[in-house]
């Protein structure tokens, strides 16, 4: 099943499943509808950009290094920061440590907690899964 009339990319790293928004309402319909509170989030920080979520089934204290570093190298690819010369920061947090004041504009959200991790805004060398060509 492709991405077509979906709201997001979906890419496969190591076995684990990352959902890339595609826009501010996506963003949230991502973050907020399909997210379980168990799964990673993450955004670059301080610019717009794709809300990333690494599905957790087996709910993971952390996720194993290559996967981390793939899905935030998505989010800085997927977001205003895309053309930066340099690393630029993204957070990483669970999906429950991220909300939705009231009023807030469609994509903008609110952390609790988070880490940060610094990556080239490059797209990883992945492929969507099949069907999903844009």
């Amino acid at each position: 099943m492709g991405s077509r009339g979906r709201g997001y990319r979906t890419f496969v790293v190591a076995g684990h499943e990352i959902l890339v928004g595609k826009g501010a309402a996506d963003n949230d319909r991502l973050t907020f509808g399909l997210a379980e509170p168990r799964d990673f989030w993450l955004h670059v920080a301080g610019v717009p950009g794709s809300h990333v979520i690494v599905r957790n089934p087996d709910d993971l204290p952390e996720l194993p290094r290559e996967v981390l570093e793939a899905a935030a190298q998505l989010a800085a690819f997927h977001s205003k920061a895309q053309a930066a010369r340099g690393k630029v920061e993204v957070h990483v947090c669970r999906a429950a440590d991220v909300s939705k004041p009231r009023g807030f504009a469609p994509g903008e959200v609110r952390l609790k907690r988070w880490d940060a991790r610094k990556v080239g805004p490059r797209e990883p060398a992945l492929a969507p899964v099949e069907g999903q060509a844009e």
